[in-house]
């Protein structure tokens, strides 16, 4: 069910997909904060990691104003957290993060974009959907050189390996990316894991959030629009709309 605060409303969605017997997806949709962590690692850790990370940013509910630095150490609490979870033979555990803070300051509310990994974050402005994110990928790093097309890059084997996460074997401190951006009335922003942007293309994407009005019936289209297209990864949609002025 959409909810609304403020003027802003959001909707959400996420199923664990065909294939997959765990969901490793979390989310926190709650004013003014709304991201999706998607997790790996063995032996379900990674929905631990996800799970931790969402918790760690629940504190940011509490805090009087929003700032980078003041998302990168709720992370650091986060990436703290996830260090600590057992793995044994597995791989390190770890997670992604995207979403959008609602940040108010003296000339009015305005977005605040953060990204860890390849779950992305978009934007709908005037009918045109752009993505805001820049994914941590080496596939996404190959096509930034010229040494592949993002339709070779699509298919390429190596498309999930990600090269930036919270926790995950790397450095101790969040490496996260901000992206401020001024909130238009009539805007949306599109959260999700890449369990979306693998079954779904971007014209598809843009096509269901030009045409259903409803931030809840969005993001429902859009998971089942994954589902159907094969539902090979867990997928989580948050659908955020700005308020229409």
């Amino acid at each position: 069910m959409t909810a609304t605060v403020a003027g802003v409303s959001w909707g959400i969605a996420t199923d664990r997909g065909s294939r997959r017997q765990v969901n490793e997806d979390s989310f926190l949709a709650r004013f003014p904060v709304f991201v999706v962590a998607d997790g790996m690692g063995g032996h379900e850790s990674g929905e631990v990691a996800s799970a931790y990370t969402i918790e760690a940013l629940r504190g940011l509910l509490d805090e009087p104003t929003l700032t980078p630095e003041i998302v990168t150490s709720h992370l650091r609490r986060a990436v703290a957290r996830i260090r600590s979870i057992p793995t044994g033979s597995g791989p390190p555990p770890g997670t992604t993060l995207t979403g959008v803070l609602v940040v108010r300051g003296p000339g009015g509310p305005s977005w605040l974009v953060v990204n860890v990994g390849d779950s992305r974050t978009y934007r709908l402005s005037g009918g045109a959907l752009t993505q805001v994110s820049v994914d941590h990928a080496e596939v996404a790093e190959m096509v930034a050189r010229g040494l592949l097309t993002p339709q070779e890059a699509a298919r390429h084997p190596h498309r999930h390996v990600v090269t930036r996460v919270l926790g995950g074997g790397g450095g101790d401190d969040p490496e996260p990316d901000f992206f401020p951006l001024v909130l238009v009335a009539g805007d949306r922003v599109l959260v999700c894991s890449d369990g979306l942007t693998g079954e779904v293309d971007d014209a598809h994407i843009a096509e269901i959030l030009r045409t259903c009005p409803d931030p809840q019936d969005a993001a429902d289209r859009l998971v089942a629009a994954a589902l159907v297209a094969g539902g090979r990864d867990n997928v989580t949609v948050i659908v955020v709309d700005a308020p229409a002025g």
